[in-house]
């Protein structure tokens, strides 16, 4: 397990125990000077050693940006509304009155994203790959803020664009594919299931406090049915492909890599034991990888729908055909190199410039 998962797994855990802990033990009210003093430790936990905690286990180690950080106070201001004692939990009040406004622009964008959706399904129908990389090329020169809500908002069409077959006809063929265990039907069909017994027991539990809120809860679990039909497409047909000057890697519907060919300076075939190397981004499953890619300048995969990012210099795959890999980046490569030497032929003819040939005799 590479050490950025790692952490972001001892934050994940951290954090869920220290919100259990704070609904199970801080008093209603303050009453005593225990119930004072459980309030004063819980609210440094909250407000201090987890958003620390984020920054050292999120920011720094996960390479991600610091505005992130807005996040986690969020979330600690909402858990201190729901479970300190009442004369506290009322200066958190302004996170119950935030729902309204929260609720209208959640409207705008619920009403922006079915437009966006119709578009962005509309245009796939000419599209030669995945909507996200469209994107990508789109907001490649913006900031983390641009780029990560253009990505956020490519993923719903991209999950139509793969989960229906029509709409990714004109995809560019595969090179090869990912071992990915995501690609048996076996697994899609078991997702299937899981997902629609989520939302029956989802339904089961919510309803006797409110259907409404019930029904909409097991509509979005049901909804996401539409991803996981796209992460078996994306998984079985179209992990390892070409798309213009650019190797596009897609680690099931969770993740992707963009990549120039330019930028890959070396491809090495073999066997390569992911033991040996715990912080390499490791693609396909298995304990070995059988290609290994390394880069000229560190490259970025988009891991968590695109949200989660990481440099890496290079990236070791375990993948059905590896020479196909191999040829289809020495042909880029050769070919692009004959181009450029045909410009600079042709630039130095059209500025007049003597050509000079070697016509020395040969031995």
């Amino acid at each position: 397990m590479r050490r950025s998962v790692k952490f972001r797994l001892i934050f994940l855990m951290s954090a869920i125990a220290s919100y259990w802990l704070g609904f199970q033990f801080l008093p209603q009210n303050l009453e005593t000077d225990n119930s004072k003093h459980l309030l004063i430790g819980f609210s440094v936990l909250y407000f201090v050693l987890l958003p620390l905690l984020y920054w050292f286990c999120i920011i720094k180690v996960g390479e991600q940006k610091l505005w992130k950080m807005l996040l986690i106070f969020s979330l600690s201001s909402l858990m201190a509304r729901l479970s300190f004692p009442v004369e506290v939990a009322s200066y958190f009040e302004f996170i119950a009155w935030m729902r309204y406004p929260i609720i209208a622009v959640l409207l705008v964008i619920q009403l922006f994203l079915m437009v966006s959706i119709v578009k962005g399904l509309w245009q796939a129908r000419s599209l030669s790959g995945d909507p996200r990389v469209h994107i990508l090329d789109t907001f490649q020169e913006q900031d983390d803020k641009k780029r990560s809500l253009a990505l956020v908002m490519a993923s719903e069409p991209a999950s139509w664009y793969y989960a229906i077959p029509y709409l990714s006809r004109n995809h560019t063929a595969a090179i090869t594919a990912l071992r990915l265990r995501s690609a048996s039907i076996w697994i899609w069909l078991l997702m299937i299931v899981s997902t629609l017994v989520s939302a029956g027991l989802a339904y089961y539990f919510i309803e006797p406090w409110s259907e409404i809120v019930a029904i909409i809860v097991s509509s979005i679990i049901s909804y996401s049915l539409v991803m996981v039909t796209a992460n078996y497409r994306i998984s079985k047909n179209y992990s390892l492909y070409r798309h213009q000057d650019k190797l596009i890697i897609n680690n099931s519907v969770w993740g992707f890599i963009s990549i120039k060919f330019a930028d890959i300076a070396d491809v090495e075939l073999g066997e390569y034991n992911r033991k040996e190397d715990k912080e390499g981004l490791h693609l396909g499953y298995g304990d070995t990888s059988n290609i290994k890619l390394t880069f000229t300048q560190p490259m970025t995969y988009f891991g968590g729908l695109g949200q989660l990012t990481e440099q890496v210099d290079m990236i070791d795959m375990q993948v059905s055909e590896p020479q196909l890999v191999l040829e289809c980046i020495q042909a880029y490569q050769a070919s692009d190199a004959e181009h450029s030497s045909s410009e600079t032929l042709s630039d130095c003819e059209s500025a007049d410039m003597p050509v000079q040939l070697d016509s020395s005799p040969q031995a």
